[in-house]
């Protein structure tokens, strides 16, 4: 204690616990304010000791002061024990109107002199004796009825804070534990002996949710089958096309499904909670070729036209691409290596990376936010890793097996779709080939200018349609 500081004790602003706010009737903490004022004393101790005993329908206050024996008290008496999951460290500062001395118009200070009980919720004076007394607690009939409900299993009284089930289903915490549990799609409380659970996850069920499921083809957004490998190549792109706006529909999923598992498993669909009405379509790891020659996005896209899907015309879609670590080397420390040159080439030509993924700046900082103002790639590497972004970055390297460019827009245009696959396979060849001195001297202009018209041609004609091919573009169709 600092010297001085005994005689400003309680002069101050005054806080009180939340237990102690939420627990004691305010005319109650009005008393106990006005009786640490009214000590007539030069300092005042920290500590204030009081004892509330109730007196039938009335309550004696008593002030103890430090020389008195307080070893009676607990701080069990002090607090009220049923309300001590509402209790917190956190402090709030009480009004001044709580303890000025004019409040004596609305309340009666005097406890013994008050005939009628006062609901310890709402603080209101209950007249003919129409109250009820729950948890050692006066509620009047409004309180008894909005701050406690009735358990749905043992039929014990609780207080509504304390409810673990639902509004239609009240359950006090023992038996919600012992009996019950949540279904991991719908919310709905469900018995434990009437739970489904689904091999794919450990996750409870109810019956309607489960059947939904099991012939559902739309997973949920959690579902990770084991992959399965496409092509020959050391790096493999592992492709996320959202689509929105045509339906989360089972019938509409089947019909892509079937374009694009013709020859083979290439694709499987999931929910996405930030689509508005559509699905996302994820394709199992392929080499580049792969995705150009064998595998069907040309007549998958158009599908989803035709059924009124959207990707590009939606501010909710996005176009991610994964691609293995194991591409950028045998070890750990080789692969963040390279990796950082990644970082590094998206940072150094942002602008230009800004304007190929067709999103806007706002879009961009929300669903894919850019790394720091490093000036070398370990630098950027090192602040990527410590970024608060979590997976919502320009390249998201939380994933142990993959890193993911989530820059890009959605889109349904066959071209745009596979430059962009060439444009993050070349990004991915210079950081591999280059070393970090290298790659910094690397220019936009150098960059579009070791592109080969036989090897990258989506790619160059995308560049020329966004201008972004050195002066030369090109007129192009609008996404969908």
């Amino acid at each position: 204690m600092c010297p001085g500081e005994e005689k400003s004790m309680f002069n101050n602003q005054r806080y009180a616990t939340k237990g102690i706010t939420n627990t004691v009737p305010l005319v109650t903490q009005i008393i106990l304010w006005d009786c640490i004022d009214s000590m007539k004393t030069e300092r005042k101790d920290y500590l204030q000791v009081f004892k509330l005993v109730a007196n039938g329908v009335n309550q004696q206050v008593t002030h103890i002061r430090r020389s008195q024996t307080t070893s009676e008290l607990s701080h069990s008496q002090l607090t009220n024990p049923s309300r001590r999951k509402s209790s917190s460290l956190m402090t709030r500062p009480i009004p001044p109107c709580f303890w000025q001395k004019n409040i004596e118009e609305e309340h009666t200070m005097d406890n013994n002199e008050n005939t009628s009980p006062v609901c310890s919720c709402c603080g209101a004076t209950i007249e003919n004796d129409d109250y009820y007394t729950f948890d050692g607690n006066i509620l009047c009939d409004d309180c008894y009825h909005s701050e406690t409900v009735t358990c749905e299993h043992c039929g014990d009284r609780i207080w509504t804070d304390d409810n673990a089930g639902s509004d239609s289903m009240p359950l006090c915490n023992s038996c919600y534990d012992d009996y019950y549990t949540t279904c991991e799609c719908c919310g709905r409380i469900i018995h434990r002996d009437y739970a489904n659970y689904d091999d794919d996850d450990d996750y409870a069920y109810c019956d309607r949710c489960y059947e939904e499921r099991q012939n559902s083809s739309i997973h949920e957004y959690n579902y990770k089958p084991e992959p399965i490998f496409y092509g020959d190549s050391k790096r493999y792109f592992g492709v996320e096309l959202e689509i929105d706006e045509g339906g989360k529909s089972n019938d509409n999923a089947d019909t892509l499904l079937g374009i694009g598992n013709g020859i083979a498993e290439h694709i499987y669909i999931k929910s996405d909670g930030s689509l508005s009405d559509g699905m996302e379509i994820v394709t199992h790891p392929m080499s580049l070729k792969y995705h150009k020659d064998k595998m069907p996005w040309a007549e998958i896209m158009k599908s989803a036209i035709n059924m009124d899907y959207r990707s590009h015309k939606t501010s909710t879609c996005g176009l991610h691409v994964h691609i293995n670590r194991t591409a950028f080397g045998s070890t750990r420390e080789t692969q963040d290596e390279c990796i950082s040159r990644v970082l590094y080439f998206v940072k150094h030509h942002w602008l230009e990376l800004l304007k190929f993924s067709r999103r806007t700046e706002y879009q961009m900082n929300r669903w894919a936010a850019r790394y720091g103002y490093k000036n070398s790639p370990k630098e950027i590497l090192e602040d990527a890793k410590k970024g608060c972004n979590g997976r919502y970055a320009c390249v998201n390297i939380t994933n142990y097996h993959t890193i993911e460019f989530r820059m890009f827009r959605g889109t349904l245009k066959y071209n745009t779709l596979i430059a962009t696959l060439e444009l993050v396979d070349k990004i991915c060849e210079l950081a591999t080939d280059l070393t970090d001195t290298e790659l910094k001297s690397v220019s936009w202009s150098d960059f579009v200018g070791s592109l080969d018209d036989s090897t990258e041609p989506e790619l160059i004609t995308y560049l020329k349609e966004r201008q972004l091919y050195i002066n030369t573009p090109i007129t192009a169709e609008e996404d969908d």
